[in-house]
């Protein structure tokens, strides 16, 4: 097979030694190029490109952003997915059963591409931006950003800087009284206010070290997506969700949310505008998002 590369060098677990180790382990069997990002944006290029020139696969080497913005680049397209655990949580990776050691996982890779272990897999689209796992409107799109604009500090404080980012995040937000947000299905019919919504694409949402952070169970890549509203941040209201999330992890039958399933189409308006992002990416904010789900957009290599 012809394979690229393509690999985050910024990532918190990419080092050189495991670039090196990876890349003969995949020369092997398999003619490989390699390709490393330099600025945002840039893995969606490569990608494309790749799939463009007939490249078969194109293996990730970098965290959970990289991985976004290469499935953007190849959605659509004959070449393959795969990808290797190179960040700091890799929530999509330990999603398809890839553990979390990135050259363990390579192996695991290569038995994939012997049996020729590709299927088709649904993806959220926001705006035309594709999501692999999520999409969160409102509070966790904040934490994101506050935790991007502190740049190298990722790297190295990873989960530490999440919960610093999200108890400040959360100081500043907790006490809107009146619900900024609607979700809306295909028809405008209301579904939903609150505060925070995550459209998941797949479980768990995220982790936290090795617990996995689960709202909705049991979600295929296959199946439409999941929306799981919050009309509330009280500290009495999220601390039972989290709870739960880590514990049984299913917030489905729980009063402090509101979870629709099977959706294909909904949009979310909000008034003043709401940050949002996908698979831990910040996009901005915005006033109106239109979601939709695409179903065998992406060939991806499953483990």
């Amino acid at each position: 097979m012809r394979v690229l590369l393509l690999v985050n060098s910024a990532a918190s677990s990419v080092t050189g030694r495991r670039r090196v180790v990876i890349q003969k382990a995949l020369s092997a069997d398999h003619e490989v190029a390699l390709a490393e990002t330099a600025r945002r944006g840039h893995a969606t290029r490569l990608a494309r490109s790749a799939a463009s020139e007939g490249t078969d696969v194109v293996v990730v080497l970098g965290g959970d952003g990289t991985l976004n913005e290469a499935a953007n680049g190849l959605a659509g397209t004959g070449t393959a997915l795969a990808a290797l655990p190179g960040g700091s949580t890799n929530v999509f990776a330990r999603i398809i059963g890839l553990p979390d050691d990135p050259i363990e996982a390579a192996g695991q890779l290569l038995d994939a591409l012997d049996r020729g272990a590709i299927a088709r897999i649904g993806l959220g689209a926001v705006d035309g931006r594709y999501f692999l796992f999520h999409c969160g409107i409102g509070f966790d799109a904040a934490v994101v950003e506050q935790v991007e604009s502190r740049g190298p500090w990722k790297r190295w404080a990873g989960h530490p800087l999440f919960i610093y980012a999200t108890a400040t995040t959360w100081l500043r937000r907790a006490h809107r009284r009146r619900p900024p947000m609607r979700v809306l299905d295909a028809q405008g019919e209301t579904l939903a206010e609150g505060l925070f919504t995550i459209v998941l694409n797949a479980d768990p949402y995220t982790y936290l070290g090795s617990r996995s952070f689960d709202l909705a169970p049991g979600i295929g890549l296959d199946e439409p997506l999941v929306a799981v509203t919050f009309p509330s941040l009280a500290l009495h209201r999220m601390v039972p969700v989290g709870l739960r999330a880590l514990g049984k992890g299913d917030v489905r039958d729980m009063a402090q949310t509101t979870v629709h399933a099977g959706l294909r189409d909904l949009t979310v308006t909000a008034d003043p505008p709401m940050e949002y992002q996908v698979d831990g990416d910040h996009l901005g904010s915005a006033p109106r998002l239109r979601i939709r789900w695409a179903p065998e957009a992406l060939r991806l290599v499953l483990p």
